[in-house]
């Protein structure tokens, strides 16, 4: 199994798409920073105003027309709800972006096994299929750990270049947070491969990941469930739990997102071992 995750990094690090997705992820990042600042700083204001986007709030909290006619939609006091941590999630994890660039990145990856018919010549050397499964999770699980690393290293060096935008959050509550959010990743990417193992394709794969990833799926079943008070459900899917994941650790119910996403991430990985074992390769 060492060589095949030896395998698999090496072309992980040799793959266009790790890099155009990650950079996707710095882009969104930057835009973030600098519509925060021209909202919510008096320099970023006047900065909006004279580019005709906002209007100028002053110190008093009255707004002053710009010149394209609308009102400022954010005043310097907002900011203080705002810390490294909560802008990190803002710019991509609440939302689902992280979850499909990283999922795009791993439907891509996984699939293109059988495009390249890599798998023929894999599975003529290792006839134990759940190790080719195992070493999938784990080039995954690197990838996941250096997204979100580089991710929110980038957002702090962000809020640097913009002048301490907003207050850093504390380590202990950081450190909670992004092993929450590897584990709940972690789970999509097992049913990212689950899915790509039983369908074979790029394109249904990469389908899969925009639907699932950013919650369209659950909530139209929940919308219909919720029809007949059947809702509760939603409360154990990994979106949920990646969506409304606490900030902090405060008590033994913050830690449901990290079971969620244990048992969805074994439960994937399981099955699909057993739909590589029974499937023709």
């Amino acid at each position: 199994m060492f060589n095949l995750l030896r395998m698999d990094l090496y072309r992980l690090l040799r793959s266009k798409s790790v890099y155009i997705c990650l950079a996707s992820l710095m882009a969104a990042s930057v835009l973030c920073f600098w519509m925060v600042w021209l909202m919510g700083t008096p320099e970023g204001q006047e900065t909006a105003a004279r580019i005709g986007m906002t209007a100028i709030v002053d110190e008093g909290g009255s707004s002053q027309t710009g010149e394209s006619g609308e009102e400022g939609v954010m005043d310097q006091s907002m900011l203080e709800e705002y810390d490294t941590l909560l802008m990190f999630r803002e710019i991509g994890m609440d939302g689902g972006a992280y979850a499909l660039l990283f999922g795009i990145v791993i439907a891509l990856f996984f699939c293109s096994d059988y495009s390249s018919g890599f798998m023929k010549n894999i599975m003529s050397l290792h006839r134990r299929r759940w190790t080719y499964i195992a070493s999938k999770l784990m080039a995954a699980a690197i990838l996941d750990l250096c997204y979100l690393s580089i991710e929110f290293g980038f957002c702090l060096l962000l809020n640097v270049l913009f002048h301490n935008l907003v207050p850093a959050a504390p380590a202990a509550d950081i450190l909670f947070y992004l092993g929450l959010s590897f584990v709940v990743t972690m789970g999509f990417a097992a049913l990212f491969l689950l899915f790509c193992t039983f369908t074979r394709n790029a394109a249904a794969g990469t389908l899969a990941v925009s639907l699932l990833s950013s919650g369209i799926l659950v909530i139209l079943v929940n919308y219909i469930t919720g029809l007949f008070g059947l809702n509760q459900w939603v409360s154990y899917t990994l979106y949920y739990n990646q969506r409304y994941a606490p900030n902090a650790y405060s008590g033994f119910g913050d830690l449901k997102g990290y079971a969620v996403g244990a048992v969805f991430l074994a439960l994937y990985a399981a099955l699909s071992a057993v739909v590589l074992t029974r499937k023709d390769i």
